[in-house]
């Protein structure tokens, strides 16, 4: 018997590849690409650590692209053989083409059959709405109970993260110049929320050290918690040290998460966060 609900995703969403196996969800990944040489957003043709070595030395950032909507219809015609619809959760549309993929790629496989969702937010913002729908899923939801759950955990997720450097967004065109430099010259970390799709500078701090516990404070005024996943750019130590200030107030299945290299693309090295499900 065909489950009534089947979900996919996008790479941004940083669920682990374990739980992603568990409830049969594909996929869809975005691209990275240095010059002429283009990745998948998997962290297998490009690690992690590879893809911080070649951003330290590049001239020009690396670009990001959507996959073709040949894959996402690929995706979506699979999941379908399996369920009576499919929902693609998908990463904010402000910050990528890859939700207009889908959507026009769900336009000509069964429009009927699949509902797309702009998350509104990225990494693990996204990735707890998934699991939400996810678990409702699995227990046999129909479509309408699934992403009831999905939108229950979105009201409550708060995304809030800070970066050690402008330069990367600068040269990526998402801060200028004049406001990098002075905010390198003064040392300013800037704690940023990501909510529907708008990202707010909330406080600054003048040391990491301050801006890591700006996060530590806003994350334990949540408390208690449903779900939490601590966030880094390839700063794992800064990561573990995060977590273990939070240890007191995460729940059992908080996991860490070096994010999306999507993502790292445009925040650099250094950065760090945290994705919270408020318990309702």
């Amino acid at each position: 018997m065909a489950a009534t609900v089947k979900l996919m995703v996008d790479s941004t969403t940083d669920l682990p590849p374990e739980w992603l196996a568990k409830w049969d969800i594909p996929v869809l990944t975005a691209y990275v690409n240095f010059g002429e040489e283009s990745f998948p957003d998997d962290g297998i043709s490009l690690t992690r650590a590879e893809f911080y070595r070649r951003l330290a030395t590049a001239r020009v950032l690396p670009k990001t692209s959507a996959p073709s909507p040949g894959m996402a219809q690929q995706l979506l015609r699979r999941q379908l053989e399996k369920a009576e619809h499919v929902v693609a959760f998908i990463v904010a549309s402000q910050f990528s083409s890859l939700y207009n993929t889908v959507r026009l790629a769900a336009q000509d496989v069964d429009p009927n059959r699949i509902t797309v969702v702009d998350s509104g937010q990225a990494s693990m913002g996204l990735g707890w709405m998934v699991v939400a729908a996810a678990e409702a899923a699995e227990r046999g939801a129909s479509l309408s109970e699934v992403l009831a759950a999905a939108q229950s955990t979105r009201e409550r997720i708060r995304l809030y993260f800070t970066i050690s450097t402008l330069e990367y967004l600068r040269r990526g065109g998402r801060v200028n110049a004049l406001v990098a430099s002075i905010g390198t010259l003064l040392q300013i970390k800037p704690i940023i929320e990501l909510k529907e799709g708008v990202v707010t500078t909330i406080q600054r701090a003048r040391t990491m050290s301050r801006a890591t516990q700006a996060i530590v404070d806003l994350t334990r005024g949540y408390a208690p918690l449903e779900r939490l996943a601590v966030l880094h750019t390839n700063s794992p130590g800064e990561a573990a040290d995060l977590l273990a200030r939070l240890r007191d107030v995460a729940p059992p299945d908080t996991i860490t998460v070096d994010v999306t290299t999507a993502i790292g693309t445009h925040v650099g090295p250094g950065g760090l966060g945290i994705a919270l499900v408020k318990r309702s």
